[in-house]
């Protein structure tokens, strides 16, 4: 059972990966790489890291996406143009939709020992992981808050109008 969850999932990982790259779109590059990071929590979870799951979805489909596509729409100065959606999407993505769930419903009922979860002797826990966290990977954690701060001003500063003077008042 999870040998066929990984590489469904591993499969969604891999297709919303190539689909970021191929999209001309920024948006749907976001949501393709909210696809990615939503996969790699099921993977996560999967490996029996439920922390590191929540946190995948919680702090990067969540909070950093909501900052990705608040930057993309802040720069994007012009008029969207409307479609009415991708021809590809629908002739392959509603069959492959279904397909995966009935994948999944079939593993799911096929499944011996459902819900028989146990625990190895590494188990950590969430004090193990923060004292790890906030002393000796402080320095990366707080540089890496330091750049998603400078790539906010850095996207407010080119969504700036005009040459960057002030209008002289009289």
């Amino acid at each position: 059972m999870h040998l066929i969850l990984f590489i469904v999932f591993a499969g969604f990982c891999l297709a919303g990966a190539i689909n970021l790259l191929l999209q001309s779109h920024p948006i749907n590059s976001a949501l393709s790489l909210i696809v990615v990071m939503t996969s790699l929590a099921v993977l996560y979870l999967s490996l029996g890291a439920e922390f590191l799951a929540a946190a995948q979805v919680i702090v990067y489909a969540g909070a950093i996406m909501v900052l990705f596509i608040f930057v993309v729409m802040l720069l994007n100065a012009g008029r969207e143009e409307r479609t009415m959606g991708s021809r590809s999407a629908r002739t392959v993505g509603f069959p492959a939709v279904a397909v995966t769930l009935g994948i999944l419903a079939t593993v799911i009922l096929h499944a011996q020992g459902l819900g028989a979860a146990g625990l190895g002797q590494g188990v950590t826990t969430t004090e193990d992981l923060s004292r790890i966290l906030f002393t000796e990977l402080l320095l990366p954690f707080e540089v890496t808050s330091v750049l998603i701060l400078i790539a906010i001003l850095g996207a407010v500063a080119l969504a700036r109008h005009g040459d960057g003077e002030r209008p002289v008042s009289k």
